[in-house]
């Protein structure tokens, strides 16, 4: 492994990487992302190793182990190149069929996708609905990489952005670039990217920090861990050129202490890059230094709050703190610190390598670029799904995610987690838009997106975000601590047919004052999905507050007989 210590030296090796390399060879990229795995697809990768292997020097087959492919919900996916031949619900009693396949350009047709109604075969990765309706630039070469091998993403292009960055652009020319992007945060808020940049850059001090957010605890939220997971040098990248832009030394990176995967690949990541000459002193000959430390959560999901975390990193309890100043001028130590999270930063280099023009073409106009969505819920195809900002939602549920399962009608959608909101199924139409959604009330947050089905007792949806936030709340402030638990307990009583009227104008109250005087997000934003339950569904709370009504005059009537 040789250091470069230039951006020429690292053209000549990704040359030498390419010339090694036959576009034409036969390989089989096997997805070893968080749901495949859970499906064993380590089983089925040690199956492909072994068949090779014992096929000798002549099966002319390279086998790769990946990250997501995105397709969950028919794992494990095998992609077999370079015709990017895919096959579904792989065994490790498949592989010598798919081996003898990929040298032999013959299919196996069973293990192709066939549409659940019409029975068509789809052979291409191309021709596959999941796919075939998205546009993959961040999460597309996940099939082509194996995360453990930083060869692999200097092949694609890797770290050429970086070197751009170094040697043909000033700091302050980065800054306007990401700002001429419109790239906004992908982490919730959707806050513009380059303006915090700035902030932070132009705040007074002589040290300051760059962060990835890399902690995505809320549930049905997987897409941060499928593309860092997956390609972890591209989120490494990114960070590195906003530490160019901001002029930062040090760097963190902080993620959950419970994926051991996503553990292994970005501690091989960092110590690739750092053996590459690409990360710690004198970057590529260029004289700038930065580092990287790697912090875990401690199992709690309001460490994932911006102050929380900083102070997590710090060694604190991860509490969240007022902020009276931005932590873009005061956060980790009081000193400058910008945090983003893992879509955000693995954006970065694409428009510093292709520009902020190009980039700023797809989309809207307030959204731009890609957004990667994680669907689940009551649909046929579950995944991570990559649409450029505006597609419909209904392209993302009925095209891309295979309509609602079990032949039922979509009775809403719901964005943004435990703290999005629930718009009903006559707003399918509605673009994946950060402005369009939030003035409906449900913001995209970081992308969560949860179909529910005709079936969906929405009152149950409720409480049951309300339960999660309620033990994930750190305590520290009273209207937290006190205003949720009060929120679940009428939600309970609903649900459990003890309504009472004046339970809906309880809620609001207890909603609004949550909203106006908790310390941190999670607080602020808890009572968000009841609010667009309210709005849209209020008609069903209403008619179960009646039927606890009628079930309490009913026992009020018999207890008198």
């Amino acid at each position: 492994m040789t250091r470069l210590h230039s951006a020429a030296e690292l053209e000549q090796l990704r040359a030498s990487i390419l010339a090694a390399r036959d576009p034409a060879r036969p390989s089989i990229a096997v997805c070893a992302g968080a749901a495949c795995h859970g499906l064993d697809s380590q089983r089925v990768a040690q199956a492909f190793q072994a068949e090779v292997a014992r096929s000798g020097e002549g099966a002319g087959v390279e086998v790769r182990v990946t990250g997501c492919h995105g397709y969950c919900e028919k794992g494990p996916n095998v992609v077999v190149g370079p015709q990017e031949i895919c096959y579904f619900e792989v065994t490790p009693a498949d592989v010598p069929e798919i081996v003898d396949s990929a040298r032999t350009g013959k299919v196996v047709d069973h293990l192709v996708y066939r549409h659940p109604v019409t029975g068509e075969k789809a052979v291409h990765m191309k021709e596959v609905p999941f796919y075939k309706h998205q546009t993959r630039l961040l999460i597309g070469d996940n099939t082509r990489i194996d995360p453990m091998r930083i060869a692999d993403y200097i092949a694609v292009g890797g770290y050429a952005a970086l070197a751009k960055a170094l040697f043909r652009m000033k700091p302050e020319q980065i800054v306007d670039e990401v700002k001429k992007a419109n790239l906004r945060g992908r982490g919730g808020g959707g806050f513009p990217a380059g303006q915090k940049w700035e902030t932070a850059r132009n705040a007074p001090g002589d040290e300051r920090y760059v962060i990835v957010n890399g902690h995505e605890g809320e549930p049905g939220a997987f897409m941060d861990r499928a593309l860092f997971t997956g390609n972890p040098h591209k989120v490494l990248e990114g960070l590195i050129i906003g530490a160019v832009a901001i002029g930062s030394h040090k760097g963190f990176i902080y993620t959950r202490h419970d994926s051991p995967q996503l553990i292994r690949h970005i501690g091989q990541a960092l110590a690739q890059a750092q053996a590459y000459g690409l990360l710690g002193a004198d970057i590529l000959g260029s004289g700038f230094d930065f580092n990287v430390e790697l912090h875990f959560d401690v199992g709690i999901f309001v460490s994932g709050e911006s102050s929380a975390l900083m102070r997590s990193i710090e060694g604190m309890p991860p509490e969240p703190r007022p902020k009276y100043i931005r932590t873009s001028v005061a956060g980790i130590w009081d000193r400058p610190s910008n945090l983003n999270n893992v879509e955000t930063w693995a954006n970065v280099p694409q428009i510093i390598e292709k520009g902020a023009d190009w980039y700023a073409s797809i989309g809207t106009e307030g959204s731009k670029g890609t957004k990667l969505v994680s669907l689940s819920g009551n649909v046929v195809d579950s995944g991570v799904v990559e649409v450029p900002m505006g597609t419909p939602l209904r392209t993302i549920v009925h095209d891309i995610g295979g309509g609602v399962a079990g032949g039922k009608q979509a009775k809403a959608v719901h964005f943004g987690g435990p703290m999005g909101g629930s718009i009903p199924a006559s707003l399918i139409d509605a673009p994946l838009d950060f402005d369009a959604l939030a003035k409906l009330g449900a913001p995209i947050g970081a992308g969560g997106l949860l179909v529910m089905d005709e079936d969906t007792d929405m009152v149950e949806v409720a409480r049951y975000f309300l339960d999660w936030l309620t033990q994930e709340s750190c305590g520290k402030c009273v209207p937290c601590r006190e205003g949720l638990w009060q929120t679940m307990k009428v939600l309970e009583n609903i649900g459990k047919g003890r309504g009472r009227s004046g339970d809906i104008a309880r809620l609001e109250d207890l909603n609004d004052v949550t909203g106006a005087a908790c310390l941190c997000a999670l607080g602020k934003t808890a009572a968000d999905p009841l609010k667009s339950m309210l709005r849209y569904f209020r008609d069903e709370y209403e008619a179960q507050i009646a039927r606890g009504e009628g079930n309490s005059n009913a026992a009020m009537g018999s207890a008198v007989k």
